[in-house]
C-alpha cells in the first residue's frame, strides 16, 4: 500500500534523498568490505563449547600449579556471584541481586538497581551470566585503593539473553565485570570498567530504559522524552508494509533501540566515537558473529532521527525492519542488493519524488560521472563520498528489475541469492530469475538512469 507525503511533511522531501540514504546494514555487522564483525572474537562460542550457565571454564594460560588454583578458585567465587544475579533475575528476587553487590561500591549499587530493574521489564525468556575468563592484573593500583581491597580482578563474562515473542536465538555479549573479595565474601562491583574497542554494551546495562510493545513491535529508550508509542506505531506499519512485499514467511516482530545519544549508539554498536554522523539508523545482529535467525535490533541515530519527520522516520524503519526480514545481517547478498531492496520495500510504503530522492546520483549522471558498475561494499562505508549514490543507485537498480519483471521477481530475485551458497549465486540468479546477465543488466540500467536523469 502506497501513502503519498502530505503537506505537513514536506520537509521530509527535502531530507528524503539525503538521511533516509544515511541507513546503513553491514557497518554495523560485519558486511561491509569484509571488515568482520566488531565484536570479541576470541572469546566467541561454537558448537563445542559449553551453553551459558554450564559453571565456570577460566581460559587464562597459566604458569604454575598456585596460579591454577587461583584462576579455579576466582573463577568458582565470582561463577557464583554471577550465577546468583541471573537466579535472581529469573526469580524477580531484587534483593538477592543486590546482595551480590559490592556494598561499598555506592555508584555501582545504584547503577545494579536500574539493571535489574531493565532487565526484570524487558520480556526476557532467557538471561544467563558465565565466567568466562579473568585477569587480576587489570586493576591498577589507585583503583584497587579506591575499592578499599586486597584482592580484586577484572572477569570477563559472557552474557545471553532472549526476548519472549521476538527472538528465534539468545542475544549475547561480552561483560566486563569487576569482582572484589571483602573478607571472605566475594562481590561485584562494576559491570563497565574497561570496554575494549569493538566491544559492544547491551542497552539494558547503559541507564534506564523505556519500553512500549506494539502489536509486531518493541521499543526499547535509553531517551526518557521518546513518544515511544509514536515509534510503536511506525515499527507496527513498517513491519505491515515489508509484508505486504516480502510475504508472510518471517515473524513479523521488530525490535527499536533508542538511545539518547549518538555515542551511545556507538556503544551499543561497539563502534568508535563519531563513527555514525552520517548515519540515521542502523540493523544490528546481537551475537558475536552474524549467523541465520541471529536477534536483530534496529539502532536509531538520535540526532539525525529527530531531523526527520513521521514520513521519514517511517521510511527508515521501513528500510530496516526489511533487513530484518530478509535476514540481512547474516545474508550473501551483496550490499547493493540488500540496501537497494530496502529502500524498495520503504519507497514502496511511502511515496516519494524520484528526482528529490535521487538527486546525488542524477547530478553525477548529468555530469558524465554516472555509475559505471553496481555498488562495491566499499561504496557503502560510513565515510564513504560516495554514499548517498550508493544507496540511490542500488535502489533504482531493484526499482529497475520490479518495473520490468514485476515485484515478485524482485523479490524472487532477492531470495535466490540469498539461498545461493556457491560464489557464482548473484550470476545464477541473474541467469535463472531474470534471463539476463549481470553486465546486460548493468547495461540496462545505466540507460535509465539516464532517461530519469534526462526527465
Amino acid at each position: 500500500m502506497t501513502e503519498v507525503i502530505d503537506e505537513q511533511d514536506t520537509a521530509d522531501r527535502a531530507t528524503v534523498g539525503l538521511l533516509t540514504r544515511r541507513v546503513a546494514l553491514g557497518l554495523a555487522i560485519g558486511l561491509a568490505a569484509s571488515a568482520g564483525y566488531v565484536g570479541i572474537r576470541q572469546i566467541g562460542r561454537d558448537q563445542d563449547s559449553p551453553p551459558p550457565g554450564a559453571g565456570p571454564s577460566p581460559t587464562s594460560t597459566v604458569s604454575s600449579p598456585d596460579e591454577a588454583a587461583e584462576g579455579v578458585r576466582r573463577a568458582t567465587v565470582g561463577g557464583a556471584v554471577l550465577q546468583a544475579m541471573a537466579d535472581a533475575v529469573d526469580n524477580g528476587d531484587r534483593a538477592g541481586f543486590l546482595a551480590v553487590v559490592d556494598p561499598r561500591s555506592n555508584a555501582f549499587r545504584d547503577e545494579a538497581r536500574v539493571v535489574y530493574n531493565n532487565l526484570r521489564d524487558l520480556p526476557l525468556a532467557v538471561f544467563r551470566m558465565r565466567y568466562v575468563s579473568d585477569d587480576p592484573g587489570a586493576i591498577e593500583p589507585d583503583r584497587l585503593q579506591a575499592l578499599g581491597v586486597t584482592e580484586a580482578w577484572l572477569a570477563q563474562v559472557e552474557v545471553t539473553w532472549q526476548l519472549q515473542g521476538f527472538d528465534a536465538k539468545p542475544a549475547r555479549a561480552i561483560l566486563p565485570v569487576t569482582m572484589v573479595t571483602r573478607g571472605t565474601t566475594t562481590y561485584a562491583a562494576s559491570f563497565s570498567e574497561r570496554f575494549v574497542s569493538g566491544q559492544r554494551r547491551p542497552i539494558w546495562a547503559m541507564g534506564e530504559l523505556h519500553l512500549v510493545e506494539g502489536d509486531h513491535s518493541l521499543v526499547v529508550s535509553l531517551h526518557e522524552t521518546a513518544d515511544l508509542d509514536a515509534y510503536a506505531n511506525l515499527v507496527d506499519q513498517a513491519v505491515d508494509s515489508v509484508t505486504e512485499v516480502w510475504g508472510r514467511k518471517w515473524r513479523r516482530k521488530a525490535v527499536l533501540f533508542l538511545p539518547a545519544k549518538q555515542v551511545q549508539m556507538e556503544q551499543l554498536l561497539g563502534a568508535q566515537a563519531n563513527t555514525y554522523g552520517q548515519i540515521a539508523a542502523v540493523t544490528m545482529a546481537e551475537l558475536d558473529q552474524p549467523t541465520p535467525n541471529a536477534p536483530v535490533r534496529m539502532v536509531a541515530n538520535p540526532k539525525l532521527f529527530g531531523e526527520l519527520g513521521r514520513q521519514g522516520r517511517r521510511i527508515v524503519l521501513t528500510h530496516e525492519t526489511t533487513h530484518i526480514a530478509s535476514n540481512a545481517t547474516a545474508s550473501p547478498v551483496p550490499l547493493w542488493l540488500a540496501e537497494g531492496f530496502a529502500d524498495y520495500v520503504a519507497f514502496t510504503a511511502v511515496d516519494v519524488n524520484t528526482d528529490s530522492a535521487a538527486a546525488e546520483l542524477f547530478k553525477a549522471v548529468r555530469a558524465g560521472k554516472g555509475p559505471k558498475s553496481l555498488p562495491s561494499p566499499e561504496a557503502f562505508a560510513a565515510a564513504s563520498a560516495d554514499l548517498a549514490v550508493a544507496y540511490e543507485s542500488s535502489w533504482l537498480a531493484c526499482r529497475l528489475i520490479a518495473e520490468t519483471e514485476g515485484q515478485a521477481k524482485l523479490v524472487q530475485f532477492y531470495r535466490a541469492v540469498h539461498a545461493s551458497k556457491s560464489q557464482d549465486g548473484l550470476a545464477k540468479a541473474f541467469k535463472d530469475v531474470l534471463g539476463t546477465t549481470e553486465q546486460e543488466f548493468v547495461q540496462d540500467w545505466q540507460r535509465y538512469l539516464e532517461r530519469l536523469a534526462g526527465g
